[in-house]
């Protein structure tokens, strides 16, 4: 799907949800490696305190990135070009390149009021499981959540 295709209808809702996804460059697997993969965890709690939202659920894969974002008083095209510069700015600094890290586009999907949180943060957590990185969660270090 195109970048102006995936931006068509794409507002932000003060006080929203929203299921995020974001893919590295060419699918590249840059973040299995752990000093890179730390990096960009510190990155999403600077995240956090600049923009006043919470990451309720997120998961941080050697290729991808699935998170459920809260707004608060910022903007979603915002917080996430925020996350996806930062990062990708600190992990040119430690690889001591200047290429992209991440895919231009982002998936979102604004959660609707019926939509269990529960179910979608189990659903984030366990990509680590799903493609068999580890045998339990609680082995992946790199996710976070308020619900489990």
């Amino acid at each position: 799907m195109s970048w102006s295709n995936l931006k068509k209808g794409r507002v932000s809702i003060q006080s929203g949800e929203y299921f995020i996804t974001f893919t590295c460059n060419r699918r590249e697997r840059v973040f299995s490696n752990s000093d890179l993969a730390n990096t960009f965890c510190r990155c999403i709690a600077n995240n956090e305190l600049k923009y006043q939202c919470c990451w309720l659920t997120w998961v941080l894969m050697p290729d991808h990135f699935h998170g459920l974002l809260q707004l608060k008083n910022s903007e979603l095209g915002v917080v996430v070009g925020h996350l996806k510069g930062a990062s990708a700015r600190e992990v040119n600094k430690r690889r001591d390149l200047n290429q992209p890290v991440w895919q231009r586009a982002y998936y979102d999907h604004a959660l609707r009021e019926e939509e269990n949180r529960v179910e979608i943060a189990r659903y984030i957590a366990a990509n680590p499981l799903r493609r068999k990185l580890v045998a339990r969660i609680g082995d992946y270090p790199y996710w976070n959540s308020v619900y489990l």
